[in-house]
C-alpha cells in the first residue's frame, strides 16, 4: 500500500495569490488525479483498451480528456505492474523525465491519503493513524478460480456457493478494516472492470462481484461517522473542504458513466499479431518461456493442450508436459507420485496472449530495462546525486 501525506490546505491557503484546491478526481477503475494548487499527480493509469490480455475491460467511461491529463501530470504513481494499473498504450505518449520513490518511501506533510489497492492485509495490519481519505479495492473476482476449473467437485452449484461465500467474506473484511482504521472519508475503487468480450460471457455471468454502494452502506451502518464516496468518472472530491463538510462535485447530468463500447477488434487484432508471430512455428519457444520464468523445485506436472474456443484439441496444436520439479519437458508423466493438472488453452488471444506475448517480447523487455537503468544513472550523475 502507499500513503500520501500532503501539505494541509484550508479555504484561505494560497499560492501566488491563487486559491489552492486539494482535489481528488476519479477517472476510472484505479486511476485517480490528485491536484494541490498547480501540481497534479495521477496514479495507476488504465484508461483504454483491455487488461490481462482480453480478460478485463473498463466498466466506467473515463472523462474525454483523461489522456491529456495523464500527459500533463507532474507525477505518475504506479502501485504495481498489473496491466489494470499500468498499460503500455497509456505510457507511450508520456515522456518520463525521472523515476522517484523507487523504494516506496514518500514525504509526509499533512493531509493523508491511504491507498491500499490490491493489498489483502496491508502492512500486516500496521496502518497509519489520522487518515483523511482511504481508498481500497472491494469487488473480488480478480482470480480465474473457480470459474475456469471443471470436473470433480467443480460443479456449477459448488462454484456459485464458493463465489458467494468469498465475496461475503471480502465485503465484511473490507468493512471491518475501514471501521478499525476510522478514516474521515472512504472510497471504494480499483474494482470497476467487466468481462465484456462476448467469448467471456460465462465468466462474466459466473464471476459475480461486490457492489460499492452495498459496501458503503455496510460501513455506514457500523461506523456512521465515516463519510463514504462511491465515485463516478470525472467526479471531484475537494478533500480540504470535505474534512469540514462533504464536498463532492459529480459529473454533469447526462454524462456517460458506464462504457457501452470497447472497440474489441482494434485490440484483439493487436493481440493476434503476437500469437501468429514467426517464432511460434518453432517449438523451442515453449522451453524458452518456462526457463525464463524460472519456476521449479515444485512437485507439479502440467499438461498444456492447445484447443479451439470450444476447448476441443486442434490438429497439430501444442500438447506438451512441464515437470516443475526439475523444469523438464518429458514425453510421458514421471513415475514418482505427483500432482497433475491438464490445462486446455484455447487458440484465442485471451488464453494464449500471456505466454506468447511475454515470450515474444522477453528480449525487448530486458533491453529496455538495461537502457532505462543506464539513463537513470546519467540523470543521477548530472544531478549530483
Amino acid at each position: 500500500f502507499l500513503h500520501y501525506w500532503l501539505e494541509p490546505v484550508s479555504k484561505h491557503f494560497t499560492v501566488s495569490s491563487t486559491p489552492v484546491v486539494f482535489g481528488v478526481t476519479y477517472l476510472t477503475h484505479a486511476c485517480m488525479e490528485l491536484q494541490l494548487g498547480g501540481k497534479k499527480m495521477i496514479f495507476d493509469p488504465w484508461l483504454k483498451g483491455p487488461a490481462f490480455a482480453r480478460g478485463w475491460w473498463l466498466l466506467h467511461e473515463p472523462p474525454a480528456d483523461s489522456m491529456e491529463r495523464l500527459c500533463m501530470a507532474d507525477l505518475i504513481y504506479i502501485s504495481h505492474m498489473h496491466s489494470d494499473h499500468l498499460r503500455y498504450v497509456e505510457m507511450v505518449p508520456v515522456w518520463i523525465m525521472e523515476l522517484v520513490c523507487r523504494d516506496g518511501t514518500c514525504m509526509e506533510y499533512g493531509h493523508m491519503i491511504l491507498n491500499t489497492v490490491d493489498c489483502t492485509r496491508p502492512n500486516y495490519g500496521r496502518l497509519p493513524h489520522n487518515v483523511d481519505l482511504m481508498m481500497s479495492d472491494f469487488a473480488g473476482g480478480a482470480s480465474g478460480f473457480p470459474m475456469t476449473f471443471s470436473g470433480g467437485k467443480y460443479t456449477e452449484s459448488w462454484k456459485a456457493d464458493f463465489i458467494k461465500n468469498e465475496r461475503k467474506k471480502l465485503m465484511n473484511y473490507k468493512a471491518q478494516l475501514v471501521k478499525s482504521l476510522q478514516p474521515k472519508i472512504y472510497c471504494p475503487f480499483a474494482s470497476y472492470f467487466v468481462e465484456a468480450h462476448p467469448s467471456d460471457r460465462y465468466i462474466k455471468e459466473t464471476n459475480t462481484k461486490n457492489n460499492a454502494d452495498e459496501l458503503n452502506a455496510l460501513i455506514k451502518k457500523s461506523a456512521p461517522g465515516i463519510t463514504t464516496w462511491t465515485p463516478k468518472p470525472g467526479a471531484v472530491l475537494d478533500l480540504a473542504l470535505a474534512l469540514m463538510s462533504p464536498t463532492i462535485t459529480d459529473p454533469p447530468p447526462g454524462t456517460n458513466i458506464y462504457k457501452d463500447s470497447w472497440d474489441f477488434d482494434l485490440y484483439v487484432d493487436e493481440l493476434n499479431k503476437a500469437i501468429t508471430a514467426e517464432i511460434f512455428k518453432h517449438k523451442s519457444w515453449i522451453q524458452f518461456y518456462y526457463i525464463w520464468a524460472g519456476f521449479k523445485n515444485y512437485n507439479l506436472v502440467v499438461r498444456v493442450i492447445e484447443t479451439d474456443e470450444d476447448f476441443i484439441p486442434i490438429d497439430n496444436g501444442y500438447n506438451y508436459l512441464v515437470d516443475f520439479m526439475d523444469l523438464s519437458f518429458p514425453t510421458q508423466r514421471p513415475t514418482r507420485e505427483h500432482p497433475y493438472e491438464e490445462v486446455s488453452m484455447a487458440t484465442t488471444p485471451a488464453h494464449l496472449y500471456t505466454i506468447k506475448y511475454t515470450a515474444l517480447h522477453l528480449r525487448r523487455i530486458k533491453t529496455n530495462i538495461v537502457e532505462q537503468e543506464h539513463s537513470m544513472l546519467q540523470i543521477c550523475h548530472k544531478g549530483g546525486r
